[in-house]
């Protein structure tokens, strides 16, 4: 680090030498420039200087390049003239102690949140939600909490909306309106940002933004640098992510004042992906923490192509300021050149405008705040060169210094412990089972009923049949009483007909005895 008597980082030369006061480097920053203008460069001078005062950082690393900070730099041309024409004594080539960090756990320690961590604000403006669906995912995120089930994952978020769009009628009443399409949408974006990575970033351990703050032996701060590589092509998970980040440092942080330096600095390359389509509301939630942040401690600098890529309440936060040249094809492009131009205080040595323009490579527009606070005369000046290596580093080598790293036990394993998804499926499983119980209990309960109904059966059965058998031996003597009557009177019958027909001749012959005698005593004759 080269530094005046009074502590002051020797940043670029001009006319004169311009200083970044480190009282004032949590007043934000902000690095601008066209592709290939060196605003790479710059991030690397800033970060070793911080770095060299005992100042952790954290790099956004979009291209590989800055993972050679680990590394010692070498002698080239450039480097050569840039150090005489300075008059930079003393000037030694270093490697700077790094950690690397990689959503995808390739090129770095494995970086994780949890959902209820990073909260439905920012997971709205993840999943690409409107405003109806982004209400809803706050309702589920709401009742989760009432109920204090953590949410670590997409599983958990998964079952827990499913969960709320099934008992809906339960909650409407308190939370509000749950509808099924607008959760159908929040599962379908869930669909799209598992496969941008999201079940990689979302889960356990998750990052402890305290593992930042930590220092070598010679008291330099630690660079903490998250390899974007891969994260970058995913632009939306990438801003989100860092956003994350500042909101997890906000709220780590306590307030601290006035400070001689910066606790923490914190680098966003391609800022303007920070702030693309986010709404209104998350806007400026940004805005808030980026203006109190600096209370604690944190130095946030943006690097981008071009500064309108920033809110203007956000810019309007960031003293420090480096304008490396800008290209001015279109009228949009010349729009931002007179832009740009405005918000430097003007020196009277060269039109700012026109200068702009002109910037060769490694050379840009220095405007930094002096130690009341105040910005100072933008300077047209060469950005010193940086000690460590400019050349990105092999996967060999990273994967050495991750080796090396305190931090590979703590982060390699992930942890799976009982959440959201555990308790409702557990929950589930106990209302199967009750179910299961249950109808196994309607099934035995109809097949009492059924056996009993069954036995009753059987009886008037039996009862029918003894009551028939008891009438079929009735009818059997009746008959049979019948047919001894029957024979009776058929004997009677009998025996009275032999006594009938003896009877018949009988008074026959009396008959005719009488009637003769009757005959011959009435008429005197016998009457033949």
């Amino acid at each position: 680090m080269f530094t005046d008597d009074n502590g002051k980082i020797w940043l670029a030369t001009g006319s004169e030498r311009v200083y970044l006061e480190p009282a004032m480097a949590n007043r934000h920053g902000l690095i601008a420039g066209a592709t290939g203008t060196g605003k790479t460069v710059t991030l690397k001078v800033v970060a070793e200087s911080f770095s060299e005062m005992g100042v952790p950082t954290f790099i956004a690393d979009i291209k590989g390049d800055v993972s050679g900070m680990c590394l010692p730099g070498s002698e080239n041309k450039h480097i050569r003239r840039s150090i005489d024409t300075m008059g930079i004594e003393n000037f030694d080539y270093t490697a700077f102690p790094v950690r690397f960090f990689d959503v995808y756990g390739k090129l770095g320690h494995p970086v994780r949140t949890t959902i209820s961590d990073m909260g439905p604000e920012l997971l709205s403006r993840l999943l690409g939600l409107n405003e109806t669906q982004s209400g809803v995912l706050r309702i589920v995120f709401r009742i989760a909490d009432d109920k204090g089930w953590l949410l670590l994952d997409l599983k958990d978020l998964r079952s827990m909306l499913q969960h709320v769009a099934d008992h809906s009628n339960e909650y409407k009443i308190i939370y509000g309106n749950v509808s099924a399409q607008s959760v159908g949408a929040i599962q379908r974006a869930l669909l799209t940002v598992e496969d941008e990575g999201g079940d990689l970033f979302f889960g356990e351990p998750q990052l402890d933004i305290s593992d930042w703050f930590d220092w070598d032996e010679d008291g330099r701060g630690v660079m903490n640098i998250l390899e974007c590589a891969e994260l970058f092509q995913h632009p939306l998970l990438y801003g989100t992510f860092l956003l994350w980040m500042l909101s997890e440092l906000y709220e780590l942080l306590p307030e601290a004042g006035d400070l001689d330096k910066p606790k923490i600095a914190f680098f966003f390359d391609e800022a303007h992906l920070l702030f693309k389509d986010a709404p209104k509301a998350l806007l400026e939630k940004i805005e808030q923490v980026v203006r109190l942040i600096r209370s604690k401690g944190v130095s946030v600098w943006f690097i981008t192509q071009n500064p309108m890529d920033i809110p203007e309440t956000v810019l309007a936060q960031i003293g420090n300021r480096v304008q490396h040249a800008l290209r001015a094809y279109t009228p949009n492009e010349q729009k931002a050149i007179r832009a740009a131009a405005r918000s430097f205080r003007v020196n009277e040595a060269f039109d700012t405008e026109t200068v702009l323009q002109e910037l060769a490579t490694g050379e840009a527009l220095v405007s930094v705040l002096d130690e009341k606070g105040i910005p100072g005369i933008v300077q047209r000046a060469n950005i010193l060169p940086p000690k460590s290596s400019m050349n990105a580093v092999s996967p060999a080598v990273i994967g050495t210094v991750i080796a090396s790293s305190p931090l590979t036990e703590k982060y390699a394993e992930t942890e799976d412990r009982e959440s959201a998804y555990e308790i409702l499926a557990a929950a589930a499983e106990e209302e199967a089972r009750a179910k299961m119980e249950a109808e196994k209990a309607k099934e035995e309960e109809q097949k009492a009923k059924e056996e009993e109904k069954k036995r009753l059966a059987e009886e008037r059965l039996k009862a029918a049949q003894e009551k028939a058998k008891a009438a079929e031996a009735k009818r059997k003597e009746a008959e049979r009483k019948a047919k001894e009557r029957e024979k009776a009177q058929k004997a009677k019958a009998r025996k009275n007909s032999v006594f009938g027909k003896a009877v018949s001749s009988s008074a026959n012959a009396v008959g005719r005895e009488v009637g003769k005698a009757l005959v011959r005593g009435l008429f005197g004759t016998l009457k033949k």
